[in-house]
């Protein structure tokens, strides 16, 4: 549905996008998630029209986007201030962008009273637009949007101003919504977990490139560099040695944890020979109870600070051999304590959940 073809953008001497290439598939859920500054939204500007770009392509639907005005393409924008009209009734704002269209009275009503019950909002047209919650708000901008029939929707971060209840209610429902109408969304955001959630497959941006495109899983799995592993999510770091390469697998050793073997699969910045780092998820830790059995591997360690978050317990723990400590995240299950600062405890742990990274 989208294709970006070495595309880039300046804003006098600054290089805001640095030769974008990727596709967007249609009707997928797609994100365009980095830090600020990163480019995501200049990115997504581009796609609406709001934005020129100094060299490149970008196609929509297989067409040549170059001097189609916003206007013209087959997109609508969601903004992050929703850009509701407060002297207008809720049915007045969803129908805005129909005023034009030619539609009898009874057409237009249809169509709104069918984009609100899209969303959730049926019976809401005539309350004022002031008089609706935030989550109200934004289902009516993506009412507004929808109901001119878009090939793809834009969403520059429609959650942000949510609390964090509705936020994730919000989540559910624009995945939800997203599968029933079947077009293309593309969601602009900063909040990794928001796009692991959300999305199909995901672009990680820095500094006006994509670092990373794939689907959540492979992403949060398989970083393919340090850099995306410490965005997408907690990620811990140990150093370790490159011992061997051999038959498609690396031997190395790994500060707390000794030598291991790993598969070439896990080192997906192709790392060759030397110092590295071995990156791993604080839920790929167990810590150890009385009699428990490790599974794999297993290592003793030094817990150095508690943290109970009701469902889990985050400990820091520093394995013998280490400088520094590790995220273990432990969900509480009935019958299970919750460990004292300064307690020796076992660590089980696998080579399959090891990442190698220069």
């Amino acid at each position: 549905m989208i294709a970006f073809q070495d595309v880039h953008k300046y804003y006098g001497d600054y290089h805001a996008l640095r030769g974008i290439t990727a596709t967007i598939r249609a009707g997928e859920f797609f994100s365009l998630l980095g830090p600020s500054g990163c480019g995501k939204t200049t990115l997504l500007r581009t796609i609406a029209g709001f934005e020129g770009i100094d060299r490149g392509v970008v196609m929509i639907d297989g067409k040549d986007m170059a001097g189609v005005p916003a206007n013209k393409r087959p997109t609508n924008m969601v903004f992050q201030s929703y850009a509701i009209f407060p002297h207008m009734s809720v049915a007045e704002n969803v129908g805005f962008g129909l005023r034009r269209a030619g539609l009898s009275k009874a057409d237009l009503a249809a169509r709104v009273g069918e984009a609100l019950e899209m969303v959730g909002l049926k019976g809401y047209g005539a309350r004022a637009a002031h008089a609706l919650s935030g989550g109200q708000r934004q289902r009516v901008a993506l009412a507004r949007a929808l109901i001119l029939k878009p090939k793809v929707l834009l969403l520059d971060e429609p959650l942000s101003a949510l609390d964090k209840k509705m936020r994730e209610h919000m989540q559910v429902e624009l995945i939800r919504l997203q599968r029933q109408v079947g077009i293309t969304f593309i969601l602009v955001t900063h909040d990794q977990e928001e796009a692991l959630v959300m999305s199909d497959r995901i672009a990680v941006m820095f500094e006006g490139e994509i670092a990373q495109l794939a689907d959540p899983e492979t992403l949060y799995r398989r970083p393919n560099s340090r850099t995306v592993a410490n965005f997408i999510g907690t990620m811990n770091f140990l150093p370790a040695t490159v011992t061997s390469e051999m038959g498609g697998r690396i031997e190395i050793e790994a500060a707390g944890f000794g030598a291991m073997a790993l598969e070439a699969a896990q080192a997906p910045g192709a790392v060759t020979g030397g110092e590295v780092s071995v990156g791993f998820r604080p839920e790929t830790l167990t810590v150890l109870f009385d009699g428990q059995s490790a599974g794999d591997r297993e290592s003793m360690a030094t817990i150095e600070e508690v943290v109970y978050f009701g469902d889990m317990t985050y400990y820091d723990v520093r394995l013998d051999g280490t400088q520094s400590p590790v995220r273990i995240s432990m969900r509480n299950v009935f019958g299970r304590p919750v460990l004292d600062i300064g307690t020796r405890t076992r660590v089980g742990w696998s080579p399959g959940a090891m990442v190698l990274f220069r």
